[in-house]
């Protein structure tokens, strides 16, 4: 069974390693799903600043289909490994939301409590449907349970950075995602 079918990385893996071939693999194959769900839609896809940038990135050039983009970012890590679990708006999103199909892209889903934080700030905005892209989850850190529709791999519960994860603003431009011991 390859990483791709099971795309989950077990904590008796060490640590976490994911290829840039492994990534964009995945990340053509969340592209398939994502097109196949919003087929005639005019998806609208939030970019969650700054650790989504890259997944983002390559998942908008893989979408060849009527779409667009926006840009959010809220803070509750700073420079620290661990969040802090206090939640703020940093960049608030350029269009409405009213009556569009939102997929929110986001880096990781650790404890859930920024992913609950933001979907329902933007349930209030009145989206037709609002659905959850995550490249990482850590299931094991879950303080708030919130929906993810397509993901890309659930991880240990690990320091990562690399592919727009970020280690004190730095490691961002990695082709691929690492962690420390």
């Amino acid at each position: 069974m390859t990483v791709f079918q099971q795309h989950n990385l077990l904590p008796s893996d060490g640590p976490v390693q994911i290829s840039e071939a492994q990534l964009l693999a995945r990340v053509r194959e969340l592209a398939y799903e994502i097109r196949r769900d919003y087929e005639g839609k005019n998806p609208h896809l939030i970019c969650l600043l700054n650790g989504a940038f890259l997944f983002h990135a390559d998942l908008v050039r893989l979408l060849d289909m009527p779409l667009t983009i926006d840009f959010m970012q809220t803070s509750s890590y700073g420079d620290a490994k661990q969040s802090s679990g206090e939640v703020r708006l940093v960049k608030d999103l350029s269009f409405p939301l009213s009556g569009r199909h939102v997929l929110l892209v986001e880096d990781i889903i650790d404890t859930g409590i920024t992913m609950n934080y933001i979907l329902r700030s933007l349930h209030e905005r009145g989206p037709a449907t609002l659905r959850v892209a995550s490249l990482l989850s850590k299931p094991s850190r879950r303080k708030v349970e919130v929906p993810v529709d397509y993901l890309g791999f659930t991880i240990p519960d690990a320091f990562v950075y690399g592919y727009g994860l970020d280690r004190a603003q730095q490691d961002r431009n990695l082709s691929f995602i690492t962690s420390q011991k």
